[in-house]
This record gives C-alpha cells, structure tokens and sequence, in this order.
C-alpha cells in the first residue's frame, strides 16, 4: 500500500493549488518541500493576483497555506533526492533527511532558482554585497548605491523597490526590457534609476565587501561603476535535478507538458516555474496546479 496516492514536490503556488485541489477529491496527499511560499517569499508587491489589488508575497503564501490546511493534507519539510518509478505501480521518493515515501501519482512543483551571473567576485561577495533577493536584503542597502542585473519582471520591481531606499540604482539589462510595461512606466518614474541597455557585468570587485562592477556594453562609460551592492535579478533554473528517468525537458531544462499538465510519462504530472509554459506567474501557476491534480485525479480513477 502507498503511503500517498498523490505526492507534490514543492510548496508554491502551483504545489498549494494542486493539494487543495487533491484533497478536494479526497485523495490522501502528500507535499513535499523545503519551505511553503516558494519565489513568492521573494516579491515585495504582488498588484496582478486577482482579488488582491496589492499584497505582499509572504501574506499571499500565508492565505494559500492556511486555505491548503483546512484538508488533511500532510506537509513534510524535507527535499526530494530522487524518484523512481516502480513498475506500473506508482513512484518512490527518497528524501534528504533518508526517508522514502512512496505514491500512486507525482505532480513536480519544484519552481526555479536564481540564475546566477559565473562571473570572477560573484561567488566570492554572495552575501557581502551580492544578493539574490531584493525583497530580502534591501533594507540593508539603505542611503548607498546599487546595481541590479536583469530586465524581466523581477529586475524592473527590484529596481523601484531599491530606489525607495538607495540614492542611486543602475539596472543592467543584457538585451532589451521584457518586464510588464506597467512596471517599466513606473521605472522610468523614478529619476534615481539609470538604465543601461546592451549592458553586462564581466567581474564583481571589492575589498572585503562589495564596492564596483566591470562593465561591458555601449553605455558603460569608463567600465566600472562604484556600487555598495549588486543584486542579481537575472531569470531562473528550473529545479528538476530529482526527475525520474525518461521525462523529457526542452533546451533550457523545462519539463514537457501538455495543458493538462501530463508528462510523457504516465501517472508523472508537472505545473508552474518548472514548465515549458512561457509565462512565468503566480495566477498561471496556481490554475496549473488545479489542472494537474485533476488531471491526476482522473488517472487514479482509470488505473
């Protein structure tokens, strides 16, 4: 007997939408993660999930954990090392802390992680004035000057965020601006915000903390800017190192899926960051997840 007929990997949006949706339908159900919210806890400001006009990541992963938690679905704070698939009869997880727990269905909810810049210094100043979190570590750079690496969503927010509280930010944008234009507005509102489009940072410098990058690009002037921070806003990884063997992924890492969330592998789902769904947001992520565990829930009933 399995001790889950569906386990989800992760705790984000798409991972708490499939376990309210699981439960619903009275399936015993089993999440797996290494903490509840996912990149949601990394985003100051969330104006586009409907119903909230404007809210911070950690209330809205609070309102959906506490939603998920009204069912008798079973959270274990581990990470997932690998699965297997047993024959015709589920799948096997083994856990970090040693465990193995085992399920009829998977649904892979494992989001991205931050992409990093492999640059000399990067390594070097993480958490010496390189951040990955905006949201995080803000508060920090309060009165002095940064950079942020990116032009997507997160980069652009990043930006407004920090020019609450920094002099100056430059935003370094490798190719174009991809963020929402309504966030680019508002960017460009900001007069303490200097972008620099066709730009890249080549090394991180410093002397026991963070305090210049070298640049590369048209607009990078004298090929170094003094900043006391460098915040890396650069896209993500999909986080697919546990996959079982066999599940395909495009070029970039991204798990197969069609809209109903299956694999190429039967009774393996997949929803959210982790995708080859173009559009990466929280509202897309939360119907994916719905979808996927019905979805599942259809194949449990066929088997």
């Amino acid at each position: 007997m399995k001790d889950a007929d569906i386990v989800i990997i992760g705790g984000g949006p798409a991972g708490l939408a499939a376990a309210l949706y699981a439960a619903r339908k009275e399936l015993k159900t089993v999440v797996i993660s290494g903490d509840i919210g996912g990149q949601m806890l990394l985003t100051n400001d969330i104006e586009n999930y409907l119903g909230f006009p404007s809210i911070s990541g950690f209330e809205l992963s609070d309102h959906f954990e506490n939603h998920v938690k009204q069912y008798p679905v079973q959270f274990e704070t581990a990470m997932v090392q690998s699965v297997e698939k047993e024959d015709q009869d589920g799948f096997r997880f083994l856990l970090d802390d040693g465990r193995t727990i085992t399920g009829r269905a998977c649904i892979m909810t494992s989001g991205r992680r931050s992409r990093l810049l492999n640059i000399p210094g990067e390594k070097e100043y993480t958490g010496r004035g390189v951040s990955y979190c905006a949201t995080c570590d803000a508060p920090f750079y309060r009165g002095k000057t940064v950079a942020v690496v990116g032009g997507g969503d997160s980069g652009v927010q990043a930006a407004i965020e920090l020019s609450q509280l920094c002099p100056k930010v430059y935003l370094l944008v490798r190719s174009r601006l991809r963020a929402q234009e309504i966030l680019v507005e508002r960017m460009k509102s900001k007069e303490n915000i200097q972008i620099m489009m066709e730009t890249v940072p080549t090394e991180i410098t410093g002397d026991k903390k963070v305090t210049g990058v070298v640049l590369k690009g048209p607009e990078a002037g004298q090929n170094r800017i003094s900043v006391d921070g460098v915040f890396v806003e650069a896209g993500g990884i999909p986080n697919t190192g546990c996959l079982p063997k066999g599940i395909q992924t495009n070029s970039l890492g991204e798990i197969i899926t069609d809209k109903e969330g299956r694999t190429n592998l039967p009774g393996f789902f997949a929803a959210g960051d982790v995708t080859d769904r173009q559009d990466k947001q929280i509202i897309i992520s939360a119907g994916e997840g719905a979808a996927a565990a019905l979805t599942a829930h259809g194949y449990l009933l066929r088997q």
